[in-house]
């Protein structure tokens, strides 16, 4: 057995786009970024970013076009799958993507569920970054926690 499954969470780095096959069903295409922080050798912090082209089909797609925005979270299962073609310059051109089947919006801006605050990347300008509201710090107690008073 066989398993191709791919599991990501990350934002959409730009706008999504809807097209339609010849048989009428729709088609949406859009990339998104994920990134890890990981520590080297020496300890100092390190960052890098992976962008991945995704497609998904359906009735989803239509959804993802009215909602989803670039700057929009979204965590995606699907499979992986490498295109191939013969370019006009008679070269081989291949493209790998996640055929996306189900996919789950992320927080919306402005408020979402538990109190977090995300930024609204749709206002956002070069010029005029997204403004994003202070979340209220947590007030832990100041006396110590006996684990023998713990019920389990």
């Amino acid at each position: 057995m066989y398993i191709n499954k791919a599991l990501l969470y990350g934002n959409l780095t730009r706008d999504p786009e809807l097209k339609s096959l010849p048989s009428g069903s729709q088609v949406c295409e859009f990339s998104i970024a994920t990134n890890r922080v990981w520590k080297d050798k020496n300890g100092a912090k390190q960052e890098s970013a992976d962008y991945h082209n995704i497609v998904v089909f359906g009735r989803q797609a239509e959804l993802i076009k009215q909602y989803l925005y670039k700057g929009s979270g979204v965590f995606l299962e699907g499979r992986i799958q490498t295109r191939s073609w013969d370019a006009q310059d008679g070269t081989k051109r291949y493209r790998t993507e996640i055929v996306a089947d189900r996919i789950q919006f992320g927080p919306k801006s402005g408020g979402a569920a538990g109190g977090a605050q995300s930024a609204d990347y749709s206002k956002a300008s070069p010029d005029k970054p997204a403004s994003k509201e202070e979340v209220p710090a947590i007030e832990y107690p100041e006396e110590e926690i006996n684990s023998e008073d713990i019920p389990f």
